[in-house]
């Protein structure tokens, strides 16, 4: 049997070299190399991919959400951004005057025990007198995240804190970059007794538009006026929640299955007194003290803080995975004798989650507008800690406590577990991978051989970094596809995976390259963002037999499942291959294990991420340079002969058992990217 089974493989190969070459001169692509690739459709065959397989990595980086996703416009809106301590680093706050007419300063008069710092402006000129105030006065303005992004016709709320010992007549603005353009403007005006903090709520409308906008307060009224928290949001986020509608739009489309969060090194922090602690960022948003995140080197008000994240999971439909710090940072650890307040902080975090609104803490998540609990089941003990030496000791004592409260959350553990087996418990075990293009694609056989029984992986950070990768190139996204082909492969030992970084501000770039590139009002996708649209229908799909024949065999590689589309009903055969090669390849699809008269003749898709050049990249000036390109395939068989582009992903959706005729099946397929 084995010599004729060989024997069909050579004639396989020869006939896919014949019926390349036609097929190579009429697309005007010339393939010199052969393959096949032997797809078995049969259900004994196949298995289910969990639905948990790929999904996202939220980490503060970047400005990801202090000046992106979260949609608040002001930068350092309590002026706490120095810390607790006076004189406070005000910045970007600037004067609007000189100092013979304005004199700005901070103090700790606030009316926030949480955030005590407050502005106070001394206006010296008056609306009369010997010393008058220039045209429109002096005061203060806030060009936000590298300018706010004011749109015409748009509404903006703005809320701030105010006190002054006389009346004071305060000109409110949204002012070109310049502060010329007035593109919405308002007054505070206040006759009667503001000694004490006065909350202020105005809505602007936009009668201009101007992505570098900056928010002005301005006085012609001499006298001392304090200011405090002052927020300035877009009325139009996302179910009024605080998200970016761009930004998040752009995540609703991979449709992720979890979301991690909040990091990362951000959780950990340089030193422990920076780590992110979910107690400091929930509750009214004027009230959180906020920190300097000292990894990435910015301060965050915490506006997206431990309620958002789960906000944000449940409005992405997606699981959320709470990454917390066990009393570990980057320069200091906490002994394992006195660990007990930090594992109490996360069962209160727990409990706030997803505990009945009349708990302690759950009563405090309900009073902030969500009584029904979180579907919180995942979380991750530290980030990145398994070679710290009280990581093994915090690790057992959080474990131990959560799964007595908690019996039914996955608990995630740092240490590597792929290549040996672990020596603590834990239901799944953490592996990042960032490195170079050929490494990453190289490494889709890592868990080839990695055990079936015991605690699966989280892949929570995988990326092509490097010379290869440069800020998000077309040869780091099809390593990474070759890296993510391997994990559908293996989904029986691997649960979850997902990129990183997500998010960069492009005037803040911390880290290369990223998933999606934003301005105050732009945003493009790199080529691994896009990459990962190929994968959004694996979750809860299921996964095909399928074997390649190709020589060289190393610079391919395939995989292919069933999907159903929700938008039609209808079901689809994928096949994806990435040729990571340089040269063109003829391959020959053959599938086998068919119910006769399944797979429709119309209505099959091709899909290619490619380029002319393998380190090309998005831009904002092209930011569909490498992008998906959809074609319908006209020749839809059991046999198949297509040609894979060089350096390229492809996908095949073949349509079978077709439900709906009232649905154009292709148009239906197409608008799912």
């Amino acid at each position: 049997m084995g010599s004729r089974h060989s024997l069909y493989h050579v004639l396989l190969l020869i006939l896919c070299g014949l019926s390349a070459l036609c097929q190579c001169s009429a697309t005007g692509v010339e393939a010199n190399q052969t393959a096949v690739l032997f797809v078995n459709a049969s259900e004994a065959s196949a298995r289910k991919i969990p639905d948990t397989l790929f999904g996202i990595f939220f980490e503060e980086i970047n400005h990801a959400g202090a000046g992106g996703l979260w949609a608040e416009l002001v930068s350092n809106r309590g002026f706490e951004a120095g810390g607790p301590n006076v004189p406070s680093n005000i910045d970007p706050w600037s004067i609007i005057g000189d100092e013979s007419s304005v004199i700005v300063s901070t103090d700790r008069s606030s009316c926030f025990d949480r955030n005590k710092v407050a502005l106070r402006m001394q206006v010296l000129c008056d609306h009369r007198g010997t010393n008058i105030c220039p045209d429109g006065g002096v005061g203060i303005y806030n060009p936000g995240f590298w300018g706010m992004n004011v749109e015409q016709g748009k509404s903006y709320k703005l809320v701030l804190y105010v006190r002054s010992q006389e009346s004071i007549n305060i000109s409110v603005a949204l002012t070109g970059s310049n502060g010329l353009q007035k593109l919405a403007t308002s007054n505070i005006v206040r006759a009667a007794d503001i000694s004490s903090w006065k909350k202020v709520e105005i809505l602007l409308e936009a009668k201009g538009t101007d992505p570098n906008s900056r928010l002005e307060l301005r006085s012609t009224t001499k006298g001392v006026i304090w200011f405090d928290q002052v927020s300035l949001m877009p009325t139009d986020t996302y179910k009024g929640h605080g998200f970016r509608q761009d930004l998040f739009g752009m995540l609703k489309d991979l449709k992720p299955a979890f979301i991690r969060f909040p990091g990362g090194c951000f959780v950990e922090g340089d030193y422990l007194r920076n780590a992110f602690r979910w107690k400091e960022t929930i509750g009214q948003w004027e009230e959180r003290p906020g920190h300097f995140g000292d990894v990435w080197n910015y301060w965050t008000d915490d506006g997206l803080g431990h309620f958002e994240f789960l906000q944000l999971a449940e409005d992405l439909g997606a699981r959320p995975v709470w990454v917390f710090n066990n009393g570990v940072s980057h320069h200091d650890e906490v002994d394992t004798s006195a660990i007990l307040p930090f594992v109490q902080e996360i069962l209160d975090g727990l409990e706030f989650a997803r505990g009945d609104p009349t708990s302690t803490w759950g009563s405090v998540r309900a009073k902030m507008g969500h009584p029904e609990p979180f579907d919180l089941k995942y979380v991750a003990i530290g980030n990145e800690d398994c070679g710290k030496s009280k990581y093994r000791g915090n690790y057992l004592k959080f474990y131990s406590a959560i799964k007595d409260a908690y019996p039914d959350i996955r608990i995630i553990s740092n240490c590597d577990g792929s290549s040996s087996p672990l020596d603590h418990p834990a239901d799944l075990y953490d592996f990042h991978i960032y490195s170079s293009a050929s490494s990453v694609f190289s490494n889709a056989r890592h868990f080839d051989s990695t055990r079936r029984s015991g605690p699966k992986a989280f892949i929570s950070e995988y990326a092509v970094t490097g010379n290869d990768a440069g800020k998000g190139s077309l040869l780091a996204a099809l390593a990474e596809a070759g890296f993510l082909i391997g994990v559908e492969k293996n989904s029986e030992a691997i649960e979850m995976a997902s990129y990183a970084p997500l998010f960069v501000n492009d005037n803040d770039r911390r880290w290369n390259p990223d998933a999606i590139v934003f301005t105050s009002s732009q945003m493009y996708g790199t080529p691994s963002y896009w990459m990962q649209h190929f994968f959004k229908e694996s979750n809860g799909a299921t996964l095909l037999s399928s074997s390649l024949q190709a020589n060289p065999s190393n610079s391919l590689i395939a995989s292919a499942i069933t999907w159903r589309n929700s938008d039609d009903n209808n079901e689809y055969l994928r096949i994806k291959v990435v040729n990571f090669g340089t040269t063109a390849v003829a391959l020959k699809i053959s599938i086998s294990g068919l119910d006769q008269n399944t797979l429709e003749s119309s209505g099959a898709i091709k899909t290619t991420l490619t380029s002319t050049n393998v380190m090309d990249e998005n831009s904002f000036k092209e930011p569909n340079k490498v992008s998906p390109v959809k074609a319908m395939l006209e020749k839809v068989s059991e046999s198949m002969d297509v040609v894979l582009s060089p350096r390229s992903l492809t996908s095949f959706d073949l349509l079978r058992k077709s439900i709906s005729s009232s649905v154009d099946t292709a148009s239906a397929l197409i608008s799912s990217y």
